[in-house]
């Protein structure tokens, strides 16, 4: 897996000291006030579900920026088939360290791994289509990262991270802007006028809304919204290769198959990073 552009160093950094913030505050006091300073100990994660592993690298980050000095000895990667009662990783190390970053380390990884669990799940659907499972951002605020990871891990494609990466035009900025064509002529002066280089993705909810944005053009991508199958057929026919099409709205594990077999190109469910079961798993001392 490629290492996508918002995995750096500065955010995942970030991302961890927000989180302990929130939940460490100014102090670890059950461990502070029962554990020795001196004392040391190891814990192993322990597999309680089965599904797909996600998460096992951002705990090193965690347990890492926790305590440096804690040992990982890591058992299983990132997009390994699980079961009950695999053992993940073992960490070796302070005990204060460990009982401290054991909660992070856990919430991370049993919502990465039920994400990544769902987005492989879905994406099996797919046999014998070219369509290719996309996320959105429909994600939990501050988790975006480690969400839409979980879905590369799954085997999932990242579509935009956030607001400022590409230009989507939704129902509302078209209905708000007078049109497609309006729409779409308006954000490609925006880019001209402000030097970015952004791909433009148009929302339709309609053939006759396809066919605008055909006869516009300047684009780089079309989203057919809410639209059934044979209403995508037809926009796959009409549109003829011309651009990529992604299908959105609505989309589930019993209707993913009848939206891929019509010839889009992507496919985009929210349901994969707001509506997931969470992998059980357990950090056990032993």
């Amino acid at each position: 897996m490629q290492t996508p552009s918002y995995l750096t160093p500065e955010a995942l950094t970030a991302f961890i000291q927000a989180a302990l913030a929130e939940d460490v505050g100014d102090g670890d006091h059950s461990a502070l006030s029962s554990i020795p300073a001196e004392a040391r100990n190891r814990a192993h994660l322990l597999i309680k579900d089965a599904g797909v592993l996600a998460g096992v690298e951002l705990a090193r980050h965690i347990f890492t920026f926790v305590d440096a000095d804690l040992v990982l000895d890591v058992r299983l990667q990132d997009g390994a088939r699980v079961s009950y009662g695999d053992v993940a990783l073992v960490v070796e190390g302070r005990a204060r360290s460990i009982l401290t970053a054991e909660r992070l380390v856990l919430n991370c990884m049993q919502r990465m791994s039920g994400i990544a669990t769902h987005t492989a799940h879905l994406i099996s659907l797919l046999a014998g289509t070219k369509a290719r499972l996309l996320d959105t951002r429909k994600t939990t605020p501050n988790f975006r990262l480690p969400e839409k990871w979980a879905v590369l891990i799954g085997g999932g494609v990242n579509h935009r991270y956030g607001l400022f990466d590409m230009i989507i035009l939704k129902d509302n900025h078209v209905d708000y802007a007078g049109g497609v064509r309006q729409a779409i002529e308006a954000s490609r002066a925006y880019l001209a006028q402000t030097g970015r280089q952004l791909p433009i993705e148009i929302e339709t909810r309609s053939l006759a809304e396809v066919q605008q944005a055909l006869d516009t053009g300047g684009i780089d991508r079309i989203m057919l919204d809410n639209m059934a199958p044979a209403q995508l057929r037809e926009a796959v026919a009409l549109v003829a290769g011309r651009f990529p099409l992604e299908a959105s709205g609505g989309i589930t594990e019993e209707t993913i198959a009848d939206v891929a077999a019509t010839g889009v190109d992507y496919i985009s469910v929210g349901a994969l990073t707001h509506s997931v079961r969470s992998l059980d798993m357990s950090l056990k001392a032993f």
